[in-house]
């Protein structure tokens, strides 16, 4: 009775641990980056199908300075590939045309507008007499 007690315990308790694993908080990170390198590779691997290499180029120089409009760039690239809208490889002056586009995009999101605002009362500068 108590072996079959014990050998049920043990059965339980390898259960329970390999319930526990999978969720461990220490495998979590590094599933997380392998996860991202492979997106990453797969975006990488689809924009070299869409880009021309002068355009590939380009980007990535793009990158080095605005990572963010780099990165709306390739989004935008993906989702034109993903529904068909490119249907030949885009040159370096497509490329630019895109970057045009956005960049008046975002010229009007970002629209300033400065405001005077004169003192309606006197200045403590002027000298009463």
């Amino acid at each position: 009775m108590d072996e079959e007690l014990q050998a049920i315990r043990q059965a339980r308790l390898a259960q329970l641990k390999g319930q526990q694993q999978p969720s461990e908080p220490q495998n979590a990170p590094a599933n997380q980056g392998q996860q991202k390198e492979a997106t990453d590779e797969l975006r990488q691997n689809m924009l070299t199908q869409i880009l021309e290499h002068s355009a590939r180029d380009r980007l990535r120089r793009i990158a080095l300075v605005k990572p963010d409009r780099a990165q709306a760039v390739e989004e935008l690239l993906l989702r034109m590939a993903r529904s068909g809208q490119v249907l030949q490889k885009i040159s370096e002056s497509e490329l630019i045309e895109l970057l045009e586009q956005i960049s008046g995009q975002l010229s009007k999101q970002r629209e300033t507008k400065i405001v005077y605002s004169r003192r309606a009362v006197d200045d403590e500068d002027d000298w009463d007499l």
